[in-house]
């Protein structure tokens, strides 16, 4: 091999190292693609977190368009979501807020509740992650998006501000049909 050829070979490689280093600059990393948009909600059945007596389940999300939101006491930025959750429960009839209690102690979390106020028409609870790990969260907060077939239409990786569902979530689902618009 002649002495120009081992001086391209490093210098390719520096180049394609700054090719992808470049592209990744570029790219949001709060858009996360999720396999499950466009798929059925992952099957699952855990207790309600203030009555572990009774269970929720898949089966709660149909007939409704429901945002399923995964959430804990001990994060900041649950916290920093929750008075707009609270706009969003009080705003929007045509959607349930079902909450997904993850990783979570199930005295810290009705102690928030209770101090804050309940969004949601029921929380889910996983301290294990048993069903969060099949819903593909990584961390609190995530928002899913169903429709009223069980569809899951849209993933929000952190948390759900003032404008997150005129401008994200709402053009996901009709909300007449309460079903996943077709992606153009």
């Amino acid at each position: 091999m002649g002495k120009s050829v081992k001086f391209l070979i490093p210098l390719c490689l520096f180049g394609a190292l700054v090719a992808l280093l470049f592209f990744g600059l570029g790219t949001d990393p709060r858009k996360v693609p999720s396999p499950l948009v466009g798929k059925p909600a992952p099957e699952f059945t855990l207790p309600v977190l203030n009555d572990p007596a009774r269970t929720v389940s898949q089966d709660d999300l149909k007939g409704k368009v429901s945002l399923v939101n995964v959430w804990a006491s001990w994060c900041v930025s649950c916290r920093a979501e929750h008075e707009e959750l609270m706009r969003l429960s009080r705003e929007l009839g045509k959607v349930q807020i079902l909450g997904l209690n993850w990783k979570d102690d199930a005295a810290d979390a009705m102690r928030m509740l209770r101090l804050s106020g309940d969004p949601y028409l029921v929380s889910a609870y996983d301290p294990e992650n048993t069903v969060g790990i099949h819903w593909g969260v990584y961390g609190a907060p995530e928002t899913f998006l169903v429709d009223r077939d069980g569809i899951i239409c849209y993933k929000k990786i952190g948390p759900v501000g003032p404008d997150t569902w005129e401008t994200e979530l709402a053009p996901t689902v009709d909300l007449t049909t309460k079903k996943c618009r077709e992606s153009s």
